[in-house]
């Protein structure tokens, strides 16, 4: 029975707890009045800092406890604040225009520029994510955007992610340079071969090729290997299978199954990649931004701050909106010391309520803000 008593007096505590949190709350939505009026950002910190020292100093022994419930109390209070802004920002501008209506589905038909020749990892991505694409191969990455800034293509296919090797910071320049979208995105489990031609030996090897990612997610094999043995990279791991088949038998590649089969070569080890657990994320790309129903990942690049606390600000306003982030990854930024930009991934949509008010805080809020998009995952 005295449990029962102590589950009751909760039950009381928790409707009072939650009455004067909904009070909280309408608060709230008077200090964001005032703020719009008189044109004020909607984070204080001198006014947080205030309160969090006021609970610190009250809570006795429960101090901890009280900072971290108070902490998301106010980020709760923000985030509705963000929500309740008037105007209209760039970024809801942008997002708006791109929303496609249920009906309107992802086309079956159209040209892709794809780095690399017949039998590249990103030409399977491809094939998977647009079955019935014609595909136009292109020598680098920036060429894939060049063919369809062009109009020569409608869509482009990159690798942006490898899960052992990480990702591919050209590929995010270039989105970020040349303001592209992701409209779509796949992984595919990648498998290296050393291949080489038929009837050579590992003793006849003296240069293995292969992409540099491919190289790096190959590491430990290629260290077990004789010093004498050169690594060369270049530009993609099919090409590195049609240079074996036109070699003089001195030169192996790193590839997959399919360039073995394609170019007609042979094993000299399979799976020598460092992890079985080997994935690469693809994504198509494309001049206009267009959200499909169904899109749940969403993409960004962001420059915080360089002051403390700036990056903890941007973790708590994903998980005020019950967020989940995918990916966090710092870059330095060239030519600035100590300085980062992030990638990050997060499994939302802009159709959910709440993402927009978060993206326009992040677009206000950070030094730079660029929004590649929210698409599905095939």
């Amino acid at each position: 029975m005295e449990i029962e008593k102590t589950r009751q007096r909760i039950d009381e505590v928790n409707d009072k707890i939650l009455e004067l949190f909904l009070e909280r709350m309408e608060l709230s939505k008077e200090v964001i009045k005032y703020k719009i009026e008189n044109n004020l950002p909607v984070v204080d910190k001198e006014r947080e800092r205030e309160i969090l020292k006021k609970v610190k100093e009250k809570a006795g022994d429960k101090e901890e406890y009280a900072y971290q419930l108070f902490t998301k109390l106010m980020e709760l209070s923000k985030a509705e604040q963000r929500e309740f802004l008037l105007g209209t920002s760039k970024i809801k501008s942008v997002i708006e225009n791109a929303l496609l209506p249920a009906e309107v589905t992802f086309p079956k038909m159209a040209t892709v520029a794809c780095q690399g020749v017949e039998g590249a990892n990103s030409q399977v991505a491809c094939d998977k994510l647009l079955p019935r694409g014609d595909i136009m191969y292109v020598k680098t990455f920036e060429a894939v955007f060049d063919a369809v800034e062009a109009g020569f293509s409608e869509f482009g296919i990159l690798p942006i992610e490898n899960n052992t090797h990480g990702s591919v910071r050209k590929v995010y320049e270039l989105l970020q340079k040349k303001n592209f979208y992701i409209v779509r995105s796949t992984t595919l489990n990648i498998r290296h071969e050393l291949l080489v031609k038929p009837g050579t030996k590992l003793s006849d090897v003296k240069v293995i090729t292969s992409h540099e990612q491919a190289i790096g997610q190959c590491s430990k094999f290629l260290s077990s290997l004789d010093k004498t043995i050169k690594i060369e990279p270049c530009s993609n791991t099919a090409l590195a299978a049609k240079m074996v088949r036109e070699s003089d038998g001195s030169l192996a590649a790193i590839a997959g199954p399919d360039c073995r089969e394609l170019y007609g070569l042979e094993i000299l080890k399979d799976d020598i990649q460092d992890s079985d657990n080997n994935y690469t994320k693809f994504i198509l790309i494309a001049k206009k931004l267009s959200i499909y129903a169904g899109s749940n990942r969403i993409s960004l690049i962001l420059a915080c701050p360089n002051k403390p606390g700036a990056l903890g600000d941007i973790l708590n306003m994903f998980s005020s909106h019950g967020v989940n982030m995918l990916k966090l990854e710092s870059c330095p930024v060239t030519g600035r010391n100590f300085e980062f930009i992030f990638y990050i991934e997060l499994d939302a949509s802009v159709r959910e309520k709440g993402v927009i008010p978060m993206l326009e805080e992040l677009e206000r809020t950070s030094e730079s803000f660029t929004f590649l998009g929210n698409y599905p995952v095939v």
